[in-house]
């Protein structure tokens, strides 16, 4: 079986449900408001946490590794209607990495990076992580937001 590989499909899948949850509850006008000591908004943390993720299996499939700053604007993706056909494309680059993967045994691989080679593993649990992350901070932006 391919336990490892359902799992972290698994846990890329239940972050990116995260963040459409979190659009779809953030009105447009809120999406990336910030407060008053400049914080981030929650756009702008879903959005920092999809770059992540786009980085990585834009990486992984076709070996750009550029970070997807440039395109992700939030004054480009103003609304909740561009940044869920964002998180879309974020979904089916991951999808794309994850055909990639036939066994366990492809995570053990090393894959070269910007930052030197590592091991696919290694590579989508530090993605989780940060993303996860960025993520969690929505949240909790969202949170803040909608007791105002």
């Amino acid at each position: 079986m391919n336990d490892l590989i359902s799992w972290f499909d698994q846990e890329f899948a239940r972050l990116e449900h995260a963040w459409r949850e979190l659009i779809q509850a953030t009105d447009d006008e809120r999406l990336y408001q910030i407060d008053s000591q400049q914080n981030l908004s929650v756009g702008e943390r879903v959005l920092k946490s999809a770059r992540i993720v786009e980085q990585t299996f834009g990486g992984i499939t076709v070996n750009l590794w550029d970070d997807p700053f440039e395109w992700t604007l939030p004054e480009t993706l103003s609304t909740s209607q561009k940044l869920l056909a964002y998180l879309d494309e974020v979904e089916s680059a991951r999808r794309r990495g994850f055909a990639l993967f036939q066994s366990d045994q492809d995570l053990l691989k090393t894959i070269m990076t910007p930052a030197g080679s590592t091991q696919v593993m290694s590579l989508l649990l530090d993605t989780l992580v940060r993303a996860r992350h960025h993520q969690l901070n929505a949240e909790e932006r969202f949170k803040k937001t909608v007791a105002h």
